[in-house]
């Protein structure tokens, strides 16, 4: 299997975030002085505080061309698959449900071809919200599209900030997840459309809301491969997803040594 061939040359591990969202011109409202109106990329920035504050060095993957994915996780530690809209049901050989939200296609083709390559080379990889949900379909699931069709027990998509929790999931209690956690139940927040339905090959269930929705996923035979449904970068405040942002830091630092021993590299 191909492992990249450049690993960070320091103690704090280089990881890529994709990036959340690509806003049309038309969408842009740009400054009197600043630049003309044109295509941006978007990403909240707690994805790179938490990764920061966990001991990481992150970096924003913008959706480059194909032939571009393989030179960008030679340099990288690790990757954060980040949230954003909902994914085209065309990756997965579905028909667009009535409710399908904004779809964003080149966002789409990028993230799946990182997710799907990086899984290859077994790099760590941290899934949130839709990130878990592009993780699923690269290991070949397939989504709810409309989550209030299958459940109104719960409202997946609170409407109060992304600091507060508005229901509770049960952790697997064998999971890695739980072992990263410390605990077999959590308060979580909710801005999800789509939820994980067939789940994908090695995949199994690390957490689940009231309803029965899938809340996390994980790769027992992985040294770090989880995805978790909520956004956990807004509650690195608290010592659940401050915990799970260390244990992913630290399994990308421990991945870029165990590639320094084998390429005979050294720290610099």
């Amino acid at each position: 299997m191909k492992r990249r061939s450049l690993a960070s040359r320091h103690e704090r591990p280089l990881i890529g975030v994709t990036t959340s969202e690509v806003r049309p011109a038309e969408r842009v409202t740009p400054l009197p002085e600043g630049e003309p109106r044109g295509r941006e990329m978007a990403l909240g920035l707690p994805y790179l505080r938490g990764l920061e504050i966990a001991g990481g060095l992150p970096v924003v993957m913008p959706p480059l061309e194909e032939e571009a994915i393989e030179p960008l996780l030679d340099r990288l530690d690790g990757i954060c698959l980040s949230g954003g809209p909902d994914l085209d049901p065309q990756t997965y050989d579905a028909e667009p449900h009535p409710e399908l939200g904004p779809t964003e296609p080149d966002l789409d083709r990028f993230e799946l071809a990182v997710a799907r390559r990086a899984d290859a080379r077994e790099m760590p990889i941290l899934a949130i919200c839709r990130g878990t949900q592009a993780l699923n379909v690269v290991r070949g699931g397939i989504l709810h599209q409309h989550l209030p069709e299958i459940s109104t027990e719960i409202a997946h998509r609170q409407k109060t900030a992304g600091d507060q929790t508005s229901h509770a999931v049960a952790v697997e209690p064998e999971s890695r997840l739980a072992t990263v956690l410390e605990g077999s139940e959590i308060d979580v927040n909710s801005f999800h459309h789509q939820a994980i339905d067939r789940l994908g090959e090695g995949l199994v269930v690390s957490a689940r809301a009231p309803d029965g929705t899938i809340e996390a996923v994980e790769d027992p035979s992985r040294r770090f491969l989880i995805g978790v449904q909520w956004h956990a970068e807004t509650l690195i405040h608290r010592p659940y997803e401050a915990a799970l942002f260390a244990r992913f830091v630290d399994a990308c630092r421990a991945d870029s040594a165990e590639f320094k021993r084998h390429s005979g590299r050294e720290v610099a």
